[in-house]
């Protein structure tokens, strides 16, 4: 057969293709396939509408990895890491994961510790949220007391624990904001405890602002609160992005396991751990903390091995990337990054403050790398924040713009997020780029906008 006729079946072009003619199937699987350069090209080109995940930053997740991470990633993306019988290097790599993890937040116990990874730092919170609910439970239930109506309290939260209150039937007790304060006051304590709170959660990084809350001094509060009352109560670290700053740019701030208190931490790999999405982490002061009732030992998998966390079925090179990321970098690598992202922040903050329309609520120094700031008149302002992040968006830029949470509705912020890849000049053009949106703002009555909240979580 002629050479011509051979390669004849073959379209030349991709985009020549009935598929690419007439467009993708979108409810149903079609009859016939098409081949792997087909089908990638015009997946891929779908994905073209998302934003640019580098200019995404109302994202707390990590957008930039080395080239090895995707080659390690291509590697482990067979492996289903909850099989530890059969892929028992994974499991070792995860339990070192856990114990450096632990030693970052100066366990007492950390050889031995008890933990584990999970899909996120959501996941890990719920784990570290039952622990509590089961250990509560048993003391009230040895105390011949009631055990029906727990309750944990905390200041603007993750929406994670939102989802925890309302999944496992308990009363979430948010401190409310107050003008001049972006977390909760410990002397507010008092007035939501009570025998039936299963702990405390103060968050290392809040979502909505990116400040500490001031877990010693809660941790403080609490020994008070116990000392006049005798309620002894348990903290929970909600540690979803400090986890993995603090202990390398505030190393002198008492927040883990310094602090008697403090049962257990979650934290989000894929955040300031520099790991790809998918990975978190939960740890306990010691094994007495985990309830023995939340461990289930299964055998299916080819060996009798115990489990705690929710989900199985997942993927191995999350937490592959994670421990690469530690022999990578070690600490003096961590601790450069995560500085030049502060220093990026804090030059954004200063820029930004210079602006008269915006008053800057905090400057991305002592927490999280990132800016938090308001419009300055709000009620002289013929736009909002919600405009501003549309006009921004033109250039390719996300910011998260939303109402602060608990008694603080009515105050609308910004919240930009400076993560390893941005780098100062992707920072002085962002500059440019709010400030002329918000020249264009000023000269232009745009009151009829339908802009809203834009928030990421995560």
């Amino acid at each position: 057969m002629p050479l011509w006729k051979k390669s004849s079946s073959k379209s030349p072009d991709v985009y020549t293709t009935t598929h690419a003619i007439q467009g993708l199937a979108k409810d149903h699987i079609p009859e016939t396939g098409m081949s792997p350069e087909e089908a990638y090209n015009l997946v891929r080109d779908e994905l073209y509408l998302d934003g640019n995940a580098r200019q995404n930053l109302a994202t707390f997740c990590t957008t930039w990895v080395e080239d090895e991470v995707h080659t390690l990633m291509a590697d482990c993306i067979d492996k289903n890491m909850i099989d530890k019988d059969e892929y028992p290097q994974t499991a070792e790599i995860e339990a070192r994961c856990v114990h450096i993890i632990a030693s970052l937040w100066n366990s007492p116990e950390a050889e031995d510790t008890i933990g584990c990874s999970t899909t996120g730092s959501s996941e890990a919170a719920m784990l570290g949220g039952l622990a509590l609910k089961w250990a509560w439970r048993d003391r009230q239930k040895k105390a011949g007391k009631h055990h029906d109506k727990p309750n944990i309290v905390c200041g603007p939260v993750q929406v994670c624990w939102h989802k925890f209150a309302k999944y496992f039937d308990v009363e979430l007790r948010q401190i409310p904001l107050t003008e001049g304060s972006l977390h909760m006051q410990p002397e507010q304590l008092k007035d939501y405890v009570d025998e039936n709170t299963i702990c405390v959660v103060p968050t290392l990084g809040v979502t909505f602002t990116g400040v500490y809350e001031p877990v010693k001094e809660v941790c403080q509060e609490l020994d008070k609160i116990q000392f006049e009352t005798g309620l002894d109560i348990p903290v929970h670290v909600d540690a979803a992005s400090g986890g993995f700053v603090a202990p390398f740019l505030h190393p002198e701030l008492v927040w883990d396991f310094r602090l008697d208190r403090v049962k257990s931490i979650n934290a989000s790999g894929h955040k300031f751990g520099l790991a790809p999405l998918g990975v978190g982490w939960v740890i306990w002061r010691d094994k007495k903390e985990l309830p023995a009732d939340l461990v289930f030992n299964v055998d299916y998998l080819g060996g009798n091995m115990p489990t705690f966390a929710l989900n199985f079925s997942r993927p191995g090179g999350q937490i592959i990337i994670q421990y690469y990321n530690f022999m990578r970098l070690g600490y003096v690598g961590y601790r450069a990054i995560q500085l030049a992202c502060a220093e990026n922040a804090h030059y954004l903050a200063k820029k930004l403050s210079k602006l008269p329309e915006l008053e800057v609520l905090y400057d991305g120094k002592g927490a999280l790398p990132c800016v938090c700031y308001r419009l300055k008149e709000p009620k002289k302002a013929h736009y909002t924040l919600y405009d501003l992040s549309e006009r921004v968006r033109m250039s390719g830029w996300q910011i998260a713009s939303y109402p602060l949470p608990a008694d603080m509705q009515d105050t609308i912020v910004q919240r930009i997020m400076v993560r390893h890849g941005v780098s100062h000049d992707s920072v002085e053009q962002l500059f440019e780029d709010i400030r002329k949106a918000l020249n264009y703002l000023g000269k232009n009555n745009i009151k009829w906008s339908e802009a809203g909240p834009s928030f990421s979580h995560g």
